[in-house]
């Protein structure tokens, strides 16, 4: 799968921009602000129907500019794709696939299979089981639509049973036990294919890990649910009490964690910075990987200043993977030309350069 060009227009600092890619590397080079992540954003926007780091479509607009517009032309297979988002204050965002809009934008997600590594996904090791749960998610969620739809089915049920903990009055038992009956059947499938994606999914992490450090560390990953050990069911009815007290429930598979370790120690406590980073780029070179096996197409692979807090040995490593014939399209975003210019020798593939000041883009 290849994005050819890209049209944006009042898009976060991002005026007005015509980018033409290559199908293999695309590079983006400036100072910190300037727009480079902007860029980058834009194309997961596409993908998700969302941006990477605000989730507030309206603050994505140009400060002062009434609405915002991101297109982008595909190559997907032997067909092509032309994706549209148009923004506007107070309004619903309109997106269209080849100038059909969508009734769910649901239905997009997986389309387009894209991999984002950047400095936010450090909170899936500082913030700790949110975090993780959405990675889990967000990577079933593009290669299984049903996935997604029974996950918004499980968070209404929570969403309701949590209300009606809340409740200062008696709340009848019947309401309670409907919705525990539907996010105990959500939660049975949610976990059942969460378990399933970690089972197949750490192997391919272990061995990313592996190669980019060289063997010099054993780190691991696993998954650890309410669903192990009880019928969830039957512990919703036994924690009601303590519930209500609590305002929330403590049952289910939104409690459901995954633990992150570095020889035998929790990352986040005994990581340094180069350790996490390696770890966090292991798992998302390892979303590629799956997401490539289960779409038959390579995502996008966009790699927003990954290279920063990381010796030489691991970079070179880095780009001694992304180079083979496994990746695609690659986006690449940096801060300085001269260690750019040093990771495209060692790709030794031609690369479009764009050079980023104030958010205006020049070739």
């Amino acid at each position: 799968m290849h994005l050819n060009t890209l049209s944006i227009l009042n898009y976060k600092n991002i005026r007005e921009a015509e980018l033409v890619f290559s199908p293999k590397i695309n590079c983006f080079i400036g100072n910190n602000g300037m727009g480079k992540t902007n860029i980058l954003d834009a194309i997961y926007f596409l993908s998700f129907c969302k941006s990477h780091s605000n989730s507030i479509d309206s603050q994505n607009i140009l400060h002062e500019a009434d609405f915002a517009l991101i297109q982008g032309k595909y190559s997907v297979g032997d067909s092509t794709e032309d994706i549209y988002c148009g923004m506007k204050h107070r309004q619903k965002k309109q997106f269209k696939r080849n100038k059909k809009e969508y009734e769910r934008l649901s239905d997009h997600i997986g389309l387009l299979p894209l991999v984002m590594v950047s400095p936010d996904d450090s909170e899936l090791i500082s913030q700790g089981s949110d975090e993780r749960r959405k990675f889990i998610d967000g990577v079933i969620s593009q290669f299984n639509k049903n996935y997604l739809n029974q996950l918004l089915q499980y968070n209404n049920a929570l969403k309701q049973r949590n209300a009606l903990l809340k409740l200062e009055t008696n709340v009848d038992n019947s309401l309670l036990d409907i919705w525990e009956e539907q996010m105990a059947l959500y939660g049975s499938y949610i976990y059942t294919q969460r378990k399933l994606f970690i089972d197949e999914f750490i192997p391919i992490f272990q061995n990313f890990y592996t190669y980019i450090s060289k063997g010099n560390e054993k780190i691991s990953l696993s998954y650890h649910s309410q669903h192990d050990e009880h019928d969830i069911k039957e512990r919703m009815l036994a924690t009601r009490e303590r519930d209500r007290l609590l305002g929330y429930s403590t049952q289910g598979i939104h409690k459901d964690e995954l633990e992150m370790l570095l020889d035998g120690f929790p990352i986040k406590r005994v990581g340094s910075q180069g350790q996490n980073k390696t770890y966090l780029i292991s798992l998302k070179l390892a979303q590629f990987d799956f997401l490539k096996r289960t779409h038959k197409l390579s995502p996008l692979l966009l790699l927003d200043d990954i290279f920063d807090k990381l010796d030489s040995i691991r970079v070179k490593q880095i780009v001694e993977l992304v180079s083979g014939e496994t990746f695609g399209q690659i986006f690449i975003t940096d801060t300085n030309r001269e260690h750019l210019d040093l990771i495209l020798q060692q790709l030794e593939q031609e690369a479009t350069i764009f050079r980023v000041e104030n958010g205006e883009i020049f070739l």
